[in-house]
């Protein structure tokens, strides 16, 4: 007896679709025959021990017979354990055990526990959109990825807690209703976030760098002794950025999913995420990777930012391998079986010491390296990685009287109101010009010529500020590009010298005494 149940296999951020066929022969045997074909992995080929428990404690005896269980396309690669469930249903349709004979309008996917409870999954948000792409109106997964689920329209998402609650749902229509979420509800409920750039004491000038960086979507290194306050601000840099588009939401909340790192009761992403890996992070950790490739840390970051802290810590072949995701906005990993793609565009936000010490140009503390130490250090940032960095700012030690003012400072709500609108002149400058970028840190050097004109004043202080200064001609176009979000921020139509004298400030390591 033959019977077909569709299930999803989840591949990057994508899902394709299973054919779940069960073939049981009529003939007993004396041993226990159940054979999965299909480019099974461990973990698929494991659930006949789960199925046949599950079946077992739900009052189900399932004869000794041989029983084959397909899963096609057969040159795809099957991994994890959500086909449990629709193996099982396919087995107790091939005896009889389901009235419904056609199961073509339902996506089924979830884990089997031994008692017959259903586990979540990976990846339910791209298994539902694949559903409806595919025209299938009704999806059935464990109650934890409901809500994740529900966020695509057009699907019937069911809710289920055991195998008996889909057998009876399947047989009679009843024991389970669909949930419904609102999306657009989810995304205007702002998270309230415990940070605030108000405790923030001091660091003015390091303050207005982040808020130049969020405004033209730049990355940003920040530099300077121990305590100074160089992760504190970095970890208020999403309370200034722009609210997440349902788009991005819903592009950052596959991520998320496929991961396994959603929050099951939110449903979907509404706040721009915030990553900070520990500096012995393997490369396969910060990009991704696995038999099956899975997102790594550049992913998750997607949409939001990605905290680097003690930069020179990383190891050099895990700093190297971020220069295609900062380039591109992608990751692509290419395996012996498959080759995947993720979404990697984030702000990428790093922080240094100066020296080994950390004290060098400090006020208070002397430093104690030589200056072959100082470049020794320094250089383990190669300098294609720092060409991708727009801002470079110096964080000097607060001093008392800023620590203990009891002046109020600017609130992050203020801050991101120019923000805000700075990002707006940008969208309306490239909408009108027929380009599809968000921020002026995209831009490309036909981008920098057409709209960062420079008037005679600008282009004689930038050409002194290269030859004084030792600025090197990689800083070229990130000055140009700084500047024009500096101009955004002060609703400014031209680039104007005081905009290039603030973003030359933004190149600290571009100096002759890095040399």
């Amino acid at each position: 007896m033959l019977f077909k149940t569709i299930s999803a296999a989840v591949y990057g951020i994508d899902a394709n679709l299973i054919d779940v066929e069960v073939d049981v022969s009529g003939i007993k045997t004396n041993e226990d025959h159940f054979t999965t074909v299909g480019l099974p992995d461990t973990a698929v080929r494991e659930s006949r021990e789960r199925i046949r428990a599950a079946l077992k404690n739900c009052g189900y005896d399932i004869p000794p017979t041989h029983i084959t269980i397909n899963l096609a396309p057969a040159d795809l690669k099957k991994e994890g354990s959500g086909f449990d469930l629709p193996m099982a249903l396919g087995i107790l349709g091939a005896y009889g055990g389901l009235s419904k004979r056609d199961l073509s309008g339902f996506v089924i996917v979830g884990e089997l526990s031994l008692d017959g409870g259903l586990r979540p999954v990976r990846g339910a948000l791209p298994i539902a959109v694949a559903a409806r792409a595919r025209q299938i109106p009704t999806l059935l997964l464990p109650e934890a990825n409901a809500r994740e689920a529900a966020v695509v329209e057009g699907v019937s998402v069911y809710p289920m807690k055991n195998l008996l609650d889909v057998v009876r749902f399947l047989n009679t229509g009843q024991g389970a209703t669909p949930v419904t979420v609102n999306t657009m509800e989810l995304l205007s409920q702002e998270e309230h976030s415990a940070v605030d750039f108000k405790d923030v004491r001091g660091q003015q000038t390091a303050k207005r760098a982040m808020e130049v960086a969020c405004a033209g979507g730049h990355n940003i290194l920040l530099i300077g002794p121990p305590g100074g306050g160089k992760t504190m601000l970095t970890k208020r840099m999403p309370t200034i950025l722009p609210p997440l588009t349902f788009d991005e939401a819903l592009e950052t909340t596959k991520i998320h999913s496929v991961a396994g790192v959603l929050d099951s009761h939110a449903g979907l992403v509404g706040v721009r995420p915030f990553r900070a890996p520990h500096h012995t992070i393997s490369d396969a950790g910060l990009i991704g990777g696995g038999v099956v490739p899975r997102p790594g840390e550049v992913s998750l970051a997607h949409n939001g930012v990605l905290f680097l802290d003690e930069l020179p810590e990383f190891p050099r072949n895990v700093l190297e391998v971020m220069r295609q995701p900062l380039e591109d906005g992608t990751v692509s990993i290419a395996r012996a079986s498959m080759s995947l793609t993720f979404p990697a565009r984030f702000m990428l936000a790093a922080a240094m010491n100066p020296c080994p010490c950390g004290y060098f140009n400090d006020r208070t503390r002397e430093c104690k390296c030589t200056p072959p130490m100082i470049q020794r250090y320094v250089s383990k940032i190669s300098g294609p990685l720092l060409d991708r960095i727009d801002i470079h700012i110096d964080v000097p030690a607060v001093n008392y009287k800023e620590l203990r003012s009891k002046a109020t400072a600017e609130p992050s709500a203020s801050i991101r109101e120019r923000v805000l609108a700075a990002r707006e002149r940008q969208l309306t400058r490239f909408r009108q010009a027929g380009e599809k970028f968000f921020a002026n840190a995209q831009m490309g050097s036909r981008q920098i010529r057409a709209h960062c004109e420079l008037s005679g004043d600008c282009e004689r202080l930038l050409e002194r500020a290269m030859t004084q200064q030792g600025l090197s001609a990689r800083a070229h176009d990130r000055i140009l590009k700084v500047s024009r979000t500096i101009a955004d921020l002060e609703g400014a139509e031209q680039i104007e010298a005081k905009h290039i004298a603030e973003a030359i400030q933004y190149r600290t390591l571009d100096r002759t005494y890095w040399a």
